[in-house]
């Protein structure tokens, strides 16, 4: 089965905050099964843990999407990662983790890791086209039972 990418738009990142816990929120709810899903509560205290930084893109007035990453030390850990239904196959998610990247390395990270379902080929095909590979395997890791990829992308020395 093949899809049709549609044309990458450019999307404003801005850094997102408590003020945007809602939107968030709603975005997080077009991505994930209800089992997998974070409420603009869970997002709301994320963003206050030490370390977290989220870019929410803008494709003008619209939110289309958000990245959120926890830099600690030498280390990045993509939280979550997703876009809305209606900007999908633009490039969107592209752009955020290509900033997530910058973020990181910015405060210092040498390599950032992610977990992605087995399930998921089309978010593993973005990994991997960042330059993302597999370092391990979580078994029994989401609530349905089945397992997450540990992806890594290292940059440092």
């Amino acid at each position: 089965m093949s899809q049709t990418l549609s044309q990458p738009v450019a999307v404003d990142i801005i850094e997102a905050s408590q003020a945007h816990g809602a939107v968030l929120a709603a975005l997080h709810a077009q991505s994930f099964s209800v089992d997998d899903l974070w409420d603009e509560a869970a997002l709301k205290q994320l963003l206050l843990l030490p370390g977290v930084v989220t870019a929410l893109a803008m494709l003008g007035d619209q939110p289309a999407g958000f990245l959120m990453i926890r830099c600690v030390a030498d280390e990045a850990e993509v939280l979550t990662l997703c876009v809305a239904k209606a900007f999908r196959q633009q490039g969107i998610a592209r752009q955020l983790l290509a900033w997530g990247v910058m973020e990181a390395q910015d405060r210092g990270a040498d390599h950032m890791f992610l977990e992605v379902s087995v399930h998921n080929a089309a978010a593993q095909a973005l990994y991997a086209g960042a330059g993302f590979v597999q370092a391990g395997k979580r078994r029994a890791y989401y609530p349905d039972g089945s397992d997450a990829l540990v992806l890594m992308h290292s940059w440092g020395a």
